[in-house]
């Protein structure tokens, strides 16, 4: 069994983290996961820096020996305090001066432990073009506490597609295709991890069985929306 890990650092600074998110976002990544309490696991922590867009830079967020965090970790992190924005109430301001920790490695087959209780993804009544059930206008996102959440999705398919070639700017994107709860979802992939894999492979669907998949809800864009997107999937086997 997973045995839980603790923080040596009693300072109410530092929080422990099971690592569920390292998606790319702008020159650096958005990292999340689930607090690790000595009962148990508590809420989603994001870590922010202190720039407009709140990413976390390669340096910001590596270790002493120059790794950087990888899905699954378990990380010390410090932090200075809460930073919530609108939905995005799990947000915390990084110590930029202070080394992240690797405590451990949180296994695989505990993940279900992880699993947020099942509800539907925020609202669901608008689309893009491409996608499904895929964005949210900031409005109606302002009145939701929370951001992130851990599902097992069903009828999981990556579809490696060229987008944009009807006007003029073709691009290759994964999207994840899925059920939850009855309603059907078709989401922009921001895994660097999943991209690197797929993206090298030809456009197809590629069918995804026992797959999980942390899905976020993006901070306002300029047009007003906010996007949901997957930052994370976790096969049970490297992609």
């Amino acid at each position: 069994m997973f045995e839980v890990y603790q923080s040596r650092c009693s300072v109410p600074e530092v929080k422990t983290i099971v690592c569920l998110a390292n998606s790319r976002k702008h020159s650096g990544r958005c990292i999340a996961g689930r607090e690790i309490l000595p009962n148990g696991f508590g809420a989603w922590i994001r870590p922010v820096s202190t720039r407009a867009s709140s990413e976390v830079s390669e340096e910001e967020r590596r270790y002493d020996n120059g790794a950087s965090p990888q899905v699954l970790d378990i990380i010390e992190i410090p932090l200075i305090a809460p930073a919530p924005q609108l939905h995005q109430t799990e947000n915390y301001t990084i110590d930029a001066g202070r080394y992240w920790i690797k405590k451990g490695e949180f296994p695989r087959a505990e993940i279900p432990r992880l699993l947020d209780p099942p509800a539907p993804l925020w609202a669901n009544d608008d689309s893009t073009y491409n996608g499904h059930n895929d964005r949210v206008k900031v409005d109606i996102a302002a009145k939701l506490n929370h951001s992130l959440v851990l599902i097992a999705p069903e009828d999981l398919t990556l579809k490696v597609l060229t987008e944009g070639a009807t006007i003029g700017n073709p691009r290759r994107r994964l999207r994840a295709d899925f059920m939850c709860l009855g309603r059907y979802y078709c989401l922009i992939v921001t895994d660097p991890v999943a991209e690197r894999a797929l993206l090298a492979k030809s456009n197809q669907d590629y069918e995804m069985p026992n797959t999980y998949l942390c899905v976020s809800l993006s901070e306002p864009y300029t047009d007003l929306w906010c996007y949901k997107l997957v930052p994370t999937v976790i096969g049970p086997a490297p992609l």
